[in-house]
């Protein structure tokens, strides 16, 4: 299985878990998922991950600043060049499904200021994560995007959140604490 996992959830990881792994055997899993490949951390997340809550993440996961580190486990993922596959489908349900139409209504915005909202949505990490889970899964890849978000409540944003897209694409989310649970042959004695 491959987990697409992001910032929030990272964040989440390095605040309420770490603290009580005195012995580091989650640390050290989280490690290994990460240098294998089956946990993956895009760009724009890595990128959020240096500002965010000053740089937490980072300073919590050691790795994630060693260079030798990064080049072997080829972290973070590069998403400059990545495609949707079914690009009309994908842009159809954009304009459609994921907006949030009351919102979109409600600001009556011309059309060049929809495109160029669209355009933002879309180079965002939440998007990026979408659009690689999709890749994934058209190589027939099982894949899992890890997310804190949940679907109620859209905060009057323009686009819908990551676990509404992700339903109506068929792709699987779940929370830090779902994933941690899911894994067999980890024994976290948190303390």
């Amino acid at each position: 299985m491959k987990v697409v996992i992001d910032t929030n959830s990272l964040l989440s990881l390095v605040r309420y878990y770490l603290p009580f792994d005195k012995k580091g055997v989650l640390f050290e899993f989280i490690k290994s998922k990460i240098e294998s490949g089956d946990i993956i951390i895009i760009d724009k997340v890595f990128e959020e991950c240096t500002y965010n809550s000053r740089g937490l993440v980072l300073k919590k996961l050691q790795y994630l600043t060693d260079k030798t580190f990064l080049k072997a486990a080829k972290v973070p993922y590069k998403t400059d060049s990545l495609l949707v596959p079914n690009t009309k489908q994908f842009f159809h349900l954009l304009n459609n499904n994921f907006v949030n139409q009351i919102v979109k209504k409600a600001r009556n915005f011309t059309e060049v200021e929809f495109e160029s909202e669209k355009t933002r949505f879309i180079e965002s990490a939440d998007m990026k994560q979408v659009i690689l889970s999709l890749n994934l899964k058209a190589k027939g890849e099982r894949v899992v995007l890890v997310t804190e978000e949940t679907e109620s409540n859209n905060d009057n944003k323009l686009f819908k959140k990551i676990p509404t897209i992700c339903k109506e694409l068929e792709i699987g989310t779940m929370t830090l604490p779902e994933l941690i649970a899911k894994y067999d042959g980890i024994d976290i004695d948190f303390q």
